[in-house]
């Protein structure tokens, strides 16, 4: 019986073509629109194609009446040739920042009360030091956003990990505690009222983030643990400017990390309630994949975030 080959050796059999067809047909599941879009003949991607199952020494695709389909096998190196793609990108952008500067592209995914304190303080320090990079900001819960990168659709992540995610797969770095508050318009009712109770706000309609944010679920976990076992009239959003568009045109009430609420307070849009929540949200974490290396671009932006994470007020 032959030795098996070793990863080394399987690598230097499989060639780039093979790599690029497979991940074509995984596209395309056509071969004949596969081989179109790499500029070759069908018959010759019919040859790269079995000579890809030769090397790995199982079938990789299926040849249906309607198409091709990966076979299990094929849809993992299919999957291997797509991340192959995108690392040989990534590896060109660096070189290019290498020898002209940091350019490129920088995409980050940021829950909302990462904002006022972190991320627009570093984001003006960083365009100010790198203008020619160009910058994408995504704001969502931290489910949503992990998620994102777990795809590569973001390169990193200002936000709280979540129980599906571990340090072994993720690089977690603490920066920015602060505590949640309640608010209301500056002309809710509640704020006649003399002294508020947490019982006093379950009666009114709530903005809450949708099920599965870590904000959500900590915050009607703190309410049953108060003995408050109430179904709340909720509206479900993640976007901040949604929630602050119906908190002034109703008498809803949401959760705001504090920094955020002083921020609307200070335009006076809204008000903190004077009441403690039962909630106590994790501080917001960079978070970056393990097995990826950052852009020059956002390694650069990440020392800034550092710098202002030392900085900020807890």
């Amino acid at each position: 019986m032959s030795k098996p080959l070793s990863d080394t050796a399987l690598l230097m059999r499989l060639r780039t073509r093979q790599l690029l067809l497979l991940e074509a047909l995984g596209r395309e599941h056509n071969l004949g629109r596969a081989a179109a879009a790499l500029g070759m003949s069908q018959p010759a991607a019919t040859r790269l194609l079995q000579q890809a199952e030769d090397t790995v020494g199982v079938p990789l695709f299926t040849r249906l009446a309607r198409g091709m389909e990966p076979t299990p096998s094929g849809e993992v190196l299919v999957r291997f040739a797509r991340q192959h793609l995108v690392d040989f990108r990534v590896a060109r952008e660096q070189m290019t920042a290498l020898l002209s500067g940091l350019r490129g592209q920088l995409r980050v995914g940021s829950v909302p009360g990462a904002l006022p304190q972190l991320l627009g303080p570093a984001l003006g320090e960083y365009k100010r030091q790198h203008p020619q990079v160009a910058v994408s900001v995504l704001v969502e819960t931290s489910d949503v956003m992990l998620g994102l990168l777990e795809r590569g659709e973001v390169d990193l992540v200002l936000g709280r990990p979540t129980e599906r995610h571990f340090d072994d797969e993720l690089a977690i770095e603490q920066l920015l505690a602060e505590p949640q508050v309640a608010v209301a318009r500056a002309a809710h009712p509640l704020l006649q009222q003399a002294g508020i109770a947490l019982a006093d706000l379950v009666s009114w309609p709530w903005i809450l983030q949708p099920p599965g944010a870590p904000q959500r679920s900590r915050f009607e976990a703190g309410l049953r643990e108060a003995g408050l076992h109430v179904r709340l009239d909720i509206t479900e959003t993640a976007s901040t400017v949604a929630t602050t568009v119906l908190l002034e045109a109703s008498d809803m009430l949401a959760i705001m990390p504090a920094s955020l609420a002083a921020h609307y307070a200070r335009l006076g849009l809204l008000q903190v309630l004077p009441v403690e929540l039962p909630l106590r949200v994790p501080p917001i974490h960079l978070m970056t994949r393990r097995q990826r290396e950052l852009s020059p671009a956002a390694l650069g932006f990440v020392e800034v975030l550092r710098g202002r994470a030392t900085g900020a007020t807890p």
